[in-house]
């Protein structure tokens, strides 16, 4: 029987967690973005 390879397995979580982090990342800057530009097409 095969043994299993955890390094490998853990590996794949640590690269998970790397993009569903760097996808919130990029979603905040999106709508810090969005919140700018809204204030600034306000007229005063």
């Amino acid at each position: 029987m095969a043994k299993t390879n955890y390094s490998y397995e853990k590996r794949g979580r640590e690269i998970e967690k790397q993009k569903k982090q760097e996808e919130k990342r990029q979603k905040k800057l999106n709508k810090k973005n969005e919140d700018k530009k809204e204030e600034e097409s306000k007229p005063l």
